[in-house]
């Protein structure tokens, strides 16, 4: 089918060196000052972060960087989302994770379930109850290539979440362009369902036995493998670290073995699927076996060699309970072996904003001294996570279509950049403590509603308002306006245009 691929690799293996640092940024989350973790530097999220709480956890933690959270204002901000904008290389592909431990930080018996998002696309959904339960934090990683300077790391409130939103730690590292690369990353992001070590019961391992530091839990009961000294795998492009190749799930003779795994049923979706091999003994074992899934041959005729090898599908269906199973061929002398697996959900990405749009929005802020707290991410998108006060419409070609802060307690100027809005059909901006004089609004040609009424804005009203001719209502009543109204605006009969009360220095046109 078009939508299954595989390939197969076998190469050679470069170490990565304990010396080299990972690419790219590790932050406590609520910390104020930078800390070395296990020779790594983690720093305070003061700088990517502009809303929310720092907090300290009052329980032990076995982590240092999971004592402090982040928390952020449930209270009249469902649906509102809260970022970390994070300086990142454009075109480069990040490994994201989040982490989280609850620690009793909101005073609730159980953390509150909340979504994450990242740049405009709806991530996954946060519940950590149960692992809170267990004593153990919880963490979710993916993939995801940054399409500008900065990628933007939120948390957002829903209908289900009851107390605040918080955060531990968040880690963006910028990875080889090879890693996963039958994905297409420009459409697709990858959410991690599982990493596993198999035959491994000791401890996770991480940077910097994986030079990304991704996370390989153990699987199964402890197995080592009798051999490893051949394996040479650096050629797979995902990069396994040597060390997964150290165990192994097998069977002592040439039968069957079966998996349930990953462990956790899964929802119907498309999923990337990598099964790492190595052969423990030598190239002559006649170690020869067919893989299938859910029943389903995924790879015939495997013959596992000790220099190491992947097998994996990009797209792959998959639904609730999995089964894989590892079958000899007829003739196979030794029983089948795997050393590791990854599962990632395939994730089709939402999106963006126009970038016009985006850059509009951003100065326009930039020039509130107190702009909403939500103004930060993509404007539009997720659709449910616009910002407040905006409004979208398109399909692929997101743009803002009106803007709404009324009674909003604004302060600061009205930017120029907004006239760069040009699907706007609407600006109400009243009832705030604008000041300033009213920008040239002419490119926005479809626009039919302005209010401005109820500000501290001065200077005369632009002439060029007259322009547009789509304009059925401004409203700029209760400012500082002076100078003379525009004959361009009172010789249309069908606009609704009010200036009084207020105004004192504004002055009709002579006859």
């Amino acid at each position: 089918m078009s939508f299954f691929y595989f390939s197969f690799l076998l190469s050679l293996f470069i170490f990565p060196s304990g010396s080299q640092s990972l690419r790219g940024v590790l932050i406590d989350c609520g910390a104020v000052v930078d800390s070395v973790v296990n020779e790594q530097n983690w720093v305070s999220d003061s700088g990517y972060v502009s809303a929310g709480k720092p907090k300290n956890l009052t329980v032990d933690v076995l982590n240092y960087t999971l004592s402090t959270v982040r928390t952020f204002p449930l209270k009249n901000n469902v649906f509102k989302k809260f970022c970390y904008e994070v300086p990142v290389y454009r075109g480069g592909k990040y490994l994201v994770r989040t982490t989280y431990f609850y620690g009793g930080v909101n005073g609730n018996l159980n953390p509150p379930v909340f979504d994450q998002i990242v740049d405009g696309t709806f991530w996954s959904p946060v519940n950590t109850t149960e692992d809170y339960w267990n004593g153990m934090s919880s963490y979710y990683e993916g993939f995801f290539k940054a399409v500008g300077k900065n990628m933007s790391v939120c948390l957002a409130a829903n209908s289900l979440t009851d107390s605040d939103p918080f955060i531990s730690a968040l880690e963006l590292v910028l990875v080889s362009d090879s890693l996963y690369n039958s994905t297409d990353f420009n459409i697709y992001g990858l959410t991690l369902i599982t990493r596993s070590s198999f035959g491994n019961n000791g401890s996770i391992i991480k940077y910097p036995d994986d030079e990304f530091d991704r996370y390989w839990e153990p699987y199964g009961q402890h197995s080592p493998a009798e051999n490893f000294s051949h394996v040479s795998v650096s050629g797979i492009w995902n990069h396994p670290p040597a060390k997964v190749f150290r165990t192994r799930l097998t069977v002592p003779k040439p039968e069957a073995m079966e998996l349930l795994w990953p462990p956790a049923p899964l929802p119907n979706a498309t999923y990337y699927i990598a099964l790492y091999f190595a052969d423990d003994q030598n190239s002559l074992s006649g170690r020869t076996f067919n893989i299938s899934i859910n029943d389903i041959l995924f790879y015939p005729n495997l013959n596992v060699a000790p220099a190491g090898m992947v097998v994996f599908a990009s797209q792959w269906p998959l639904s609730g309970i999995t089964k894989i199973t590892l079958t000899p061929v007829i003739g196979s002398s030794a029983g089948p072996l795997i050393n590791a697996g990854e599962v990632f959900e395939v994730l089709p990405l939402g999106g963006r904003t126009h970038t016009r749009d985006v850059i509009a929005l951003e100065k326009l802020k930039e020039s509130f001294k107190n702009p909403p707290p939500d103004w930060n991410g993509d404007p539009c998108l997720p659709p449910q996570y616009q910002w407040t006060g905006v409004t979208c419409a398109g399909g692929s070609r997101i743009r803002v279509t009106s803007l709404n802060l009324t009674s909003m307690g604004l302060s600061g100027s009205i930017s120029p950049s907004i006239a760069r809005l040009t699907a706007l059909n609407g600006i109400w901006l009243a009832d705030n403590n604008l000041t300033g004089s009213i920008p040239d609004l002419s490119s926005l040609s479809i626009l039919e509603t302005l209010h401005l009424e109820d500000n501290q804005l001065s200077g005369e009203i632009p002439p060029s308002l007259g322009n547009i001719m789509s304009l059925n209502e401004i409203f700029l009543q209760n400012n500082n306006l002076s100078g003379q109204i525009p004959s361009s605006l009172l010789g249309k009969p069908t606009l609704n245009l009010r200036t009084t009360p207020g105004n004192p220095l504004l002055s009709q046109p002579p006859i």
